[in-house]
């Protein structure tokens, strides 16, 4: 199946792409997730996940902050109690749900990428970012983002 890049679009109400995070969203503010906007989800799609992860983390592959599956097609807003509204999986601490950014003080802007993946099959369970890539990356339809930063 050939990866389409043109329909999927990926906005949110509470921030500009590639603006900084409002403090509200930060793991030791009040860790509330960000509102996200869906449009476009392409023909075939049966399933969206959503993936937060930051590659600025001094971590060797990053730190994960969100994944979030059994998202139906027809979706077009995720609101702030999607945790609780879908499937969610586990973030960087190994918890499940939304885990706000908290770079180290004085690292430098981080930048939150916050990925929607259009699937052509439903996810089982609740896995990691890295599973999730590895198991699903053959299924993705399609897959857009937007990116965010913050810092301390």
């Amino acid at each position: 199946m050939a990866l389409n890049i043109k329909d999927l679009r990926v906005s949110s109400p509470d921030f500009a792409a590639g603006s900084r995070l409002d403090d509200v969203h930060a793991w030791d503010k009040d860790n509330v997730a960000p509102r996200l906007t869906i449009h476009g989800v392409p023909e075939g799609t049966v399933e969206l996940a959503v993936v937060c992860h930051d590659p600025d983390a001094p971590l060797p592959f990053g730190f994960t902050h969100w994944t979030l599956y059994g998202i139906p097609p027809e979706t077009t807003e995720l609101d702030r109690d999607a945790d609780k509204v879908f499937r969610a999986g586990p973030n960087g601490t190994g918890d499940p749900g939304y885990v706000g950014p908290l770079p180290p003080a004085g690292h430098g802007p981080h930048h939150y990428y916050f990925w929607v993946y259009a699937l052509n099959t439903t996810v089982d369970g609740t896995p990691s970012r890295e599973e999730f890539l590895e198991r699903y990356g053959k299924n993705i339809i399609e897959q857009n983002r937007i990116v965010a930063t913050y810092e301390n």
